[in-house]
């Protein structure tokens, strides 16, 4: 087994009982981000130099015998949304494409403090707009179970890099499914926490900016351990974000032997909206039999928000495009041409929408929160996919049908906006792989700050079937 093959976690253990040095740990995953970025394109800016001094110094600490933190030595990916002081921080926008990042938010700080050492930033969409990843600094992030497929996004390098070894860990956001979309679609665990538990304070121009719709801040690994570990070191109060809240205690790791006997789920293979293919649904109902055989309890129930899915997408855009608007709308009018086609419409939808239009998303996204909870005031979590398809060509945004249905590509194959109406925590479990040898994510929900029973239902599907990574060579 090479350093690359090893967890997070394991990979911290043998670093602080000194059986492998933090040097020789960043500089495997350097040569092997040199072998596969050129195919993948999963990083934008790789710090290869400060990546080395870092593992250095953190050696000498060990030698010293100085106190360590959890990830002392370990790599992590930063996405390329999410500013490192000091450091080229793009926003996926030509704009900033030689930005250097002069504030950092918590969880970054959290990271740094922990020990972890940030190898580099990844690839993302222009201002995270959209589910897949592209820009025009890097071209598309490609997918290392297919490299002719996508990786999904907006966390779409993030993804990529965990899913092919070149980090165990790293970080992703996700305003309507960008955690979990990539997670899907590259085979990882990728957790999108209870709104509020892991502070958002990335902006200080705008802290109220996260909510319409909600934006957080997750963990994308490899192992459901790892994602616990990312997360425990993530989390807590910040009196800087005016959401942050103070946590339950709870042990994480500890909790994730817990287990799913004797809770009862709910199983809605499309919400009663969305399309989905019958090989994504052939490996979430395998998924979910494993579950029943760990004692689980699985429902199948009707879930009905009693409007179109073109409806629910038009409402959940309405929120994007005014928050796009506000946020980029003085600099696309300084500087047009640096913003690619997409995000230049989203501004001007944004634009046209009167205060009352944005006010009226508030009673549709009452809707969908009444629904959802009153489901999880009966059910310990209600269990889906996450996507209705799996990977697809790095030249679409999306399919346009499924099943013969007529689709919007750039909305309607996703399963995931629902979540950031409502602020509930989801996660995006490895459920297995088609006949194709694509993955499938089975996405699980649950009540707000109950994230850890979503890391319990991860973990029983990872002891029972184990989650598998792509060969690369």
């Amino acid at each position: 087994m090479s350093i690359t093959d090893l967890s997070a976690r394991e990979m911290a253990h043998r670093i602080s009982t000194r059986e492998l040095s933090p040097v020789d740990v960043i500089t495997s995953h350097l040569e092997r981000i040199r072998h596969l970025n050129p195919k993948l394109n999963m990083f934008i800016t790789v710090f290869e130099k400060e990546a080395l001094q870092e593992a250095q110094l953190a050696e000498e600490l060990l030698m010293k015998g100085e106190s360590i933190g959890p990830l002392h030595g370990v790599p992590i990916a930063i996405k390329d949304l999410t500013p490192v002081i000091d450091r080229r921080t793009t926003f996926g926008s030509t704009l900033f494409q030689d930005h250097l990042a002069t504030h950092e938010p918590t969880i970054v700080k959290r990271i740094k403090k922990a020990g972890a050492i940030i190898i580099g930033k990844t690839n993302t969409p222009e201002f995270g707009h959209k589910g897949t990843t592209d820009n025009q600094i890097l071209g598309p992030a490609k997918n290392p179970w297919n490299s002719l497929l996508t990786a999904g996004g907006s966390s779409g390098g993030s993804a990529a890099a965990v899913a092919s070894k070149c980090v165990p860990i790293a970080e992703g956001s996700d305003g309507g499914g960008s955690i979990r979309i990539p997670s899907s679609l590259n085979g990882i665990i990728g957790l999108k926490p209870t709104f509020g538990r892991v502070p958002f304070d990335s902006s200080p121009i705008n802290r109220f900016g996260t909510t319409q719709p909600f934006v957080h801040y997750g963990p994308m690994s490899r192992t459901t351990e790892d994602a616990a570990l990312l997360l425990s070191i993530m989390q807590g109060y910040e009196p800087n974000d005016p959401f942050s809240v103070p946590l339950p205690e709870e042990h994480l790791l500890n909790e994730l032997s817990n287990g799913v006997k004797g809770l009862t789920f709910a199983y809605t293979e499309d919400f009663g909206l969305y399309p989905c293919d019958p090989i994504v649904k052939a490996q979430i109902e395998d998924t979910i039999e494993i579950l029943r055989k760990h004692g689980a309890k699985v429902e199948k129930v009707p879930i009905q928000f009693d409007m179109k899915l073109e409806e629910l997408i038009s409402f959940f855009n309405k929120m994007w495009y005014a928050g796009l608007a506000s946020a980029y709308g003085p600099l696309f009018d300084q500087f047009p041409q640096q913003f690619s086609a997409s995000v230049s419409e989203m501004i001007k939808a944004g634009r046209e929408l009167s205060a009352v239009e944005l006010r009226e998303t508030e009673i549709q996204r009452t809707i969908v929160w009444n629904t959802l909870q009153s489901e999880l005031n009966h059910y310990d979590a209600i269990l889906s996919p996450v996507l209705g398809v799996p990977a697809f060509p790095y030249t679409s945004e999306g399919p346009a049908s499924i099943n013969g249905r007529t689709t919007s590509p750039i909305s309607d194959w996703m399963m995931t906006q629902l979540y950031n109406c409502t602020g509930h925590p989801a996660i995006s479990i490895p459920a297995g792989l088609t006949s194709e040898g694509l993955p499938v994510g089975l996405q699980a929900a649950t009540t707000k700050f109950n994230d850890s029973l979503l890391l319990q239902i991860a973990r029983t599907v990872e002891l029972e079937k184990g989650f598998p990574t792509p060969l690369l060579y």
